[in-house]
């Protein structure tokens, strides 16, 4: 018999953490909600893997990474008290959205009455994608916290080796530090011009390069990996890039590629731009289905436009407004909805930095850039159609992140670019002190 739900969320990440977290504080009934993840463990603050789970110092481990919307740790005891089923180990291989039910792999049944869509993204792996020797022993992936400990594993074995990671973004730069926190010889290879190329401008770009460089990270760019060999054990030996180098490798972590788990749902649910198309509620066009995190394509009121966002804040802020939206209506209810202020946090070496906003338009770079400083601090602003759309700030900046947060959205006029380079931090105070767009 079908095991029966009135709320059934399916995935086992941050957004299904935090959309149990809101149903419990909203009134949940005992029995009325299950969580159902292919991982063992319950939600954890998975972008806490890349930033201190490799730490060689103080690694954090379970359950200190578990959930913990304001500051509350949802252990697995917690979801037993609030009458939260945990159903963990259990891959769904069919969604029936007509019939309201789920289908795992080992053919058990889950039938509900209000399904959140929180399955997130998964990897694109090399093999997947043809290259040669891919299969390699030691060449990892980088989303679960099973890929984690495996990664931690390499590390410890392959002491004082010689790492390889493919990709510039954003976990790429992350893993990048910890690795060579942990000694290892890292060299990263990406082929656009400079590293998180999609947000970073050319300038930031040149810091954070220079900053790893000093840190004795090796960067290769504007060439691709095409394949790979291995020795007698099956372990990766060689790097082979397309231009013609190869390097010597000890462990592979592939930290770029990443596509929305969607693939249940095909042809069942409207979708745009890659992910699952919701409205500013996150419902779907299918009635009393839901879809958050990074599968969820949703209109962001700011810019007036629909935009799929892969980052942990979102994550945890559209699986509350969900939840948020779903009790409203059952209680007749109105919410506001969505309003999301696009922001990206990272922390690798001593640097950290945060982006807020759209990065859109001209940019006026203004601070401490250079990367041989003793204390970089600097940032950049965003203009569009002479206003301030974005603002990045990088360094020990958290006294001017309200400042900045709030001038990204309100988007303040500016009458002259050399003077707001002049202002820098001070700009973004002034309109926040004063009230000013």
């Amino acid at each position: 018999m079908a095991k029966t739900f009135k709320y059934l969320i399916l995935g086992g990440g941050v957004a299904a953490g935090y959309a149990a977290w809101e149903f419990a504080r909203q009134g949940l009934e005992p029995g009325e909600l299950a969580i159902i993840s292919k991982e063992a463990v319950a939600p954890y603050e998975r972008t806490a893997l890349s930033k201190f789970y490799l730490d060689p110092e103080l690694p954090n481990r379970l359950p200190t990474l578990y959930v913990f919307p304001r500051r509350e740790i949802l252990l697995p005891e917690w979801y037993s008290e609030k009458g939260i089923e945990l159903i963990l180990s259990t891959e769904i291989v069919k969604a029936d959205l007509a019939a309201k039910s789920l289908t795992s792999a080992g053919g058990e049944t889950f039938s509900y009455q209000i399904l959140l869509i929180a399955t997130g993204s998964t990897v694109i792996r090399l093999s997947d994608l043809g290259v040669q020797g891919a299969d390699a022993k030691n060449i990892f992936y980088f989303r679960e916290i099973d890929d984690a400990d495996k990664l931690y594993e390499a590390i410890k074995a392959k002491k004082n080796g010689k790492a390889v990671v493919v990709g510039g973004g954003y976990i790429s730069m992350e893993l990048s530090a910890r690795l060579r926190c942990n000694n290892l010889d890292v060299t990263m290879v990406y082929p656009e011009p400079w590293c998180m190329s999609r947000l970073f401008t050319s300038d930031i770009a040149a810091f954070n390069e220079g900053y790893y460089a000093k840190k004795g990270v090796n960067i290769m760019k504007r060439t691709v990996v095409v394949g790979f060999t291995a020795n007698s054990d099956g372990e990766v030996k060689e790097v082979k890039l397309k231009d013609g180098r190869v390097l010597e490798a000890d462990i592979v972590v592939v930290g770029d590629g990443l596509r929305p788990q969607t693939a249940l749902f095909k042809g069942q649910v409207e979708e745009e731009k890659g992910g699952i198309k919701t409205d500013g509620f996150f419902k779907t066009s299918v009635p009393n289905v839901y879809a958050v995190g990074d599968v969820a394509t949703f209109p962001v009121k700011l810019y007036n436009e629909l935009r799929r966002v892969e980052y942990y804040e979102h994550a945890c802020l559209s699986a509350r407004k969900a939840v948020e939206a779903i009790i409203a209506a059952e209680e007749g209810k109105t919410v506001e909805e969505y309003d999301y202020l696009p922001l990206f946090y990272s922390h690798a070496f001593e640097q950290p930095w945060c982006f807020i906003g759209d990065n859109v338009g001209d940019t006026v770079l203004f601070g401490d850039s250079s990367p041989e400083s003793s204390f970089p601090k600097f940032g950049s602003y965003w203009i569009k159609d002479g206003k301030v759309v974005g603002a990045f700030l990088q360094g020990r900046i958290d006294e001017e992140r309200d400042a900045m947060e709030y001038v990204a959205r309100v988007r303040p006029s500016v009458q002259n670019v050399d003077e707001l380079a002049r202002e820098g931090f001070s700009f973004a105070r002034k309109i926040e002190n004063f009230g000013l767009e």
